[in-house]
């Protein structure tokens, strides 16, 4: 049996390498060999960190009987979602609309041609109520497939035509102010007021729908938004989501109060919170906003960064099979120090082990002994695949945070996953979608990733004043604007490029979920260069994020949960967002004046600091009395230059109040 996955950039496929089920990756040699043998396809989609996934493998996919029977009647076919985002997206599409749910591991049938027959998650190896076991399942279809074929293949056809049907961009719809302000009223009618958050469990962290709130309450002073943005930080830093001794976040609370958290750790879900807690800081001036940003920088830099120079994808929920075996303790290994994490004799989770939460400070000494302990635990596999949108993410945030913070290493760590991304995953103008080790791997960029990355460049750009990442940034946006274009329909944007790998449908979806949509992180990306890039480049980014924000107006309508991004990028289109240029050499006066633009600019708008006419923001902007000056500008008007830290920060605040 051929082992086809031993050399995957994917450590999820290379996870299933030795398993005794015949396992192909995607490709079309897998679906020729189906025809070959006129058997159907299993697709099996799952990923490194998923707890599930792994239960699956270890339940069915190394049992010798249910590889056999597999290997006999099927193409077995894995699939990392993190790698083809894309076919994720059009199976998981299939999956909720013939189940009414979806999730991972995702297993979906397949005619030798890709169309779905028949979908749904987890199975278990034995049946239980209302779920039959994977071997029946396997069984069954496999009985179908070779007595019952004309009517699986019409089931097919019915089922591709109808997600083809359904895809299709929505209407225009301004969103405007007031559509801003009814938004924060829609989310207030699914605020959780006891926990924080929305609605219940499980509980995700409402990375993108936060930043929103705070952008909102920037612009207008709303009470309520900044409410819902603070109880919901409050709420997510303090329970068990949030890792107590080493910083970063699990990925969500299995409950509605965030205690016990689904304990992987994702590079996307840790890049947006690290943004969002500072710029929270920023705005409420915290010291605890503050603390959470720092650790979780201090994570990502400390744990998820990668020999190569970029951010690994995740950390896995299971340590040596058992979920939170790292993380949770018992109230006796806490001894004293149990009051300050939350911990009683009544434990919180499993095996009278309770995961941490915040009361009050224990102590550097404490929380240093703790994390030693903890060190000398077994500790949870990582996917050190390099994803290029999530390190786009982690690219934002770093740099964002290294300026606003102080923090130059962590600017220096975005500078190295930047160089990274654009030594291996940019071929010819041309982005890869993941790497290991350095080395690139087969997959194409989606729209995320030229989205994520331009978006993280020009973070980059902002807080080291190269040149370099404005043109590696306008040249992806680019890229962007011509090949995933949806035709005749301005403003809306496919997933994948117009000559990616053609499936049963090609996907677009809009909605913001765990990390930006694509074409929200696009929209983002093209608002923000439209103020970095010069008048002629400008102008155009700027009209096709405005036209891309209006495409998604009635889902931010609708359902502004799942459109945080768009609503973000919607509230810097409606301020109108700062432009704040320092020029001057670097000396103590360009130094404060870009301290004091970093602290006070709203967010949406831009810095930019170096010599005058040295990237194009700082173009025909002098300097004064032959030293360093600022200029702020929103939209076409500018005020008179300054030279002090006190008079900048006097026009920003005009600015942000008039």
């Amino acid at each position: 049996m051929a082992n086809r996955l031993a050399d995957a950039t994917s450590p999820y496929l290379r996870q299933h390498a030795d398993n005794p089920v015949d396992w192909w990756p995607w490709c079309g040699e897998a679906f020729e060999e189906a025809r070959r043998r006129d058997v159907p396809v299993l697709l099996s989609v799952g990923y490194s960190a998923c707890h599930w996934c792994h239960v699956m493998a270890h339940e069915s996919f190394e049992d010798a009987g249910v590889a056999a029977f597999l290997n006999e009647h099927f193409v077995p076919v894995k699939v990392d979602r993190e790698e083809r985002p894309d076919v994720d997206a059009v199976y998981m599409e299939v999956t909720q609309a013939m189940t009414g749910h979806g999730g991972w591991p995702m297993t979906v049938f397949l005619t030798p041609d890709a169309r779905p027959f028949h979908a749904g998650t987890y199975y278990p190896p034995s049946p239980r109520p209302g779920m039959p076991s994977f071997p029946q399942l396997v069984q069954a279809v496999a009985a179908t497939w070779s007595s019952q074929r004309d009517e699986v293949l019409r089931s097919a056809s019915a089922v591709v035509r109808e997600i083809a049907r359904q895809a299709v961009p929505l209407p225009p719809s301004t969103v405007d102010a007031d559509a801003l302000a009814g938004a924060v009223v829609s989310l207030l009618g699914e605020f959780d007021r006891r926990n924080g958050g929305f609605g219940g469990a499980p509980k995700f962290p409402p990375s993108m729908v936060v930043e929103f709130l705070l952008r909102h309450h920037e612009r207008t002073g709303s009470v309520e938004a900044i409410s819902m943005a603070t109880s919901t930080a409050d709420a997510m830093a303090n329970g068990g989501m949030y890792d107590q001794l080493g910083g970063g976040f699990a990925r969500y609370s299995v409950d509605a109060a965030w205690v016990v958290p689904h304990f992987e750790k994702m590079l996307y879900d840790n890049a947006l919170l690290l943004r969002f807690y500072t710029h929270l800081a920023r705005v409420t001036a915290s010291e605890r906003y503050e603390q959470v940003a720092r650790d979780t920088a201090a994570f990502l830099v400390r744990d998820l960064r990668t020999a190569s120079g970029g951010f690994a994808a995740s950390l896995d929920a299971d340590t040596d099979g058992v979920e939170g075996l790292t993380y949770v303790w018992s109230f006796e290994e806490l001894g004293a120090a149990a009051a300050a994490f939350g911990v009683t004799p009544e434990p919180n989770f499993e095996d009278g082990k309770s995961t941490l939460g915040f009361v009050s400070e224990p102590g550097e000494e404490v929380r240093a002994s703790l994390l030693a302990v903890r060190a000398a635990r077994p500790q949870p596999g990582r996917d050190d695949k390099v994803v290029a949108a999530w390190n786009g993410l982690a690219i934002a945030a770093l740099a964002e945070a290294g300026a606003f913070f102080g923090e130059p290493t962590w600017i220096s760590a975005a500078s190295d996953a930047a160089s990274l991304l654009a030594s291996a995953h940019l071929v010819e103008g041309r982005l890869l979608r993941t790497s290991r080790d350095g080395v690139a791997g087969p997959s194409f960029g989606v729209l995320e990733d030229y989205g994520c990355v331009a978006d993280g460049l020009l973070a980059l750009h902002q807080v080291t004043g190269s040149i370099r990442w404005l043109d590696l940034a306008c040249g992806l946006l680019d890229t962007a604007l011509s090949r995933f274009a949806v035709p005749d329909s301005p403003g809306a944007y496919h997933d994948t490029a117009d000559d990616a790998e053609t499936l049963v449908r090609r996907p677009a979806d809009s909605t913001d979920n765990a990390s930006p949509s694509g074409a929200s992180s696009l929209a983002s990306a093209l608002l923000t260069a439209s103020l970095l890039s010069g008048a002629d480049r400008g102008a155009r980014y700027f009209d096709a994020a405005s036209a891309a924000v209006t495409r998604a107006g009635l889902l931010a309508a609708r359902a502004p949960r799942f459109a945080g991004h768009w609503l973000t990028v919607a509230e810097a289109l409606v301020s109108g967002p700062l432009q704040v240029a320092v020029v001057g050499a670097d000396d103590s006066r360009r130094a404060s004046l870009w301290a004091a633009a970093v602290a006070h600019v709203p967010g949406g708008g831009v810095v930019v600091a170096g010599e005058p006419s040295s990237v194009p923001l700082l173009e025909d902007r002098p300097l004064v009395d032959e030293g360093p000056a600022a200029y702020v500008c929103r939209g076409y008007v500018c005020d008179r230059p300054v030279v002090t830290a006190d008079a900048l920060v006097a026009s920003l605040t005009a600015n942000a109040t008039s």
